[in-house]
């Protein structure tokens, strides 16, 4: 494919504005990745799925993010650009994320963090990101650091364990009454709490990823219960995104999360990776990503989650025994 026909795919995704043209950019990507993705084409050959057999999106099959750690999932004839590792919390192979066109993932999280939190200039960002900062390859890191250029706020950054700085940094803003977004991995944020509670007015808190095995895991409402009163704030955001997706969603307070028009979320029944599941019910994570393009945009996840009828989704935590079933129709790929 020319350089031109890849351009043009990658402009689909933000001209998408309803179900329509997300259904139908959705079933060209199915039928790209059917026939030129050597993983999922396998994936789907081992579930006895041939192209032509699906018509509908809601009949894609999502490939089970494990595939990442064990496989090269690009298009055939990409080479990539820039690779993204995950953490390796989970597993001891890491997921690998490889990028063609970086500039399609910068395009995605700038975007979509415009359209969740508006215009990047109206932030001093300051991103507290340690585990993540300490290895050079995390899409996190990638995106907070372009966020805090985009916001172009001289005092914005990235910071490791400066707790000190970081509170010095608060108190700043508070004393300018700039608006400030605190972008942090729980466990440094919760750290923060514990040794510089202030109250913040404007300041808006972001919680994203784990703990990273640095502290006990908390559930959602007792995280956001301790951040709230050691910062006096009313809601605490999030931001859900991974390794494995170029886009994310945002959350604006009581741990709903909105995808932006290219990604959806779907929930699949807990005992059956291929049913979905009701409005309201908790089941699995599946995520239609639009701009993975190069990789593939429907992936099985390991978290757990529910709908709402509003569109919102909540994340409810992992599944206790991530071998998602599905991976063994990968073993030839």
């Amino acid at each position: 494919m020319t350089a031109d026909a890849w351009s043009s795919w990658m402009e689909r995704p933000f001209a998408v504005d309803g179900p329509g043209t997300f259904n139908a950019l959705a079933l060209d990507l199915f039928r790209l990745h059917a026939n030129q993705n050597p993983v999922y084409r396998t994936f789907l050959k081992g579930l006895r799925i041939g192209p032509d057999q699906v018509r509908t999106v809601e009949a894609i099959p999502f490939l089970p993010i494990q595939a990442f750690r064990d496989h090269q999932v690009l298009l055939e004839g990409l080479a990539p650009v820039l690779t993204f590792t995950s953490s390796g919390t989970t597993a001891a192979i890491t997921a690998r994320h490889h990028l063609p066109w970086p500039s399609l993932y910068e395009r995605s999280f700038l975007t979509g963090f415009l359209n969740a939190l508006g215009d990047p200039r109206s932030w001093r960002i300051i991103a507290l990101l340690p585990a993540y900062l300490e290895r050079p390859d995390s899409s996190l890191v990638h995106m907070a650091q372009r966020l805090v250029e985009a916001s172009g706020d001289p005092l914005g950054g990235l910071y490791l364990n400066q707790y000190g700085q970081v509170a010095d940094l608060l108190r700043r803003s508070e004393e300018e009454g700039r608006r400030t977004l605190l972008l942090g991995v729980p466990f440094a944020l919760l750290d923060l709490a514990e040794r510089h509670p202030m109250p913040l007015r404007n300041v808006h808190i972001v919680e994203t990823g784990g703990m990273k095995g640095r502290r006990p895991e908390l559930v959602r409402e007792d995280l956001h219960h301790r951040l709230r009163e050691a910062f006096g704030v009313d809601r605490v955001g999030g931001e859900y995104g991974m390794t494995e997706l170029l886009s994310q969603a945002w959350s604006a307070g009581a741990g709903r999360y909105r995808c932006p028009p290219w990604m959806a979320v779907r929930i699949r029944e807990v005992n059956d990776p291929f049913s979905p599941q009701q409005v309201g019910r908790t089941g699995g994570i599946d995520i239609i990503d639009l701009c993975n393009i190069a990789s593939c945009p429907f992936i099985s996840t390991q978290d757990l989650g529910r709908k709402h009828e509003d569109g919102s989704f909540e994340v409810l935590g992992r599944f206790d025994h991530s071998d998602v079933r599905g991976c063994n129709l990968l073993a030839e790929a």
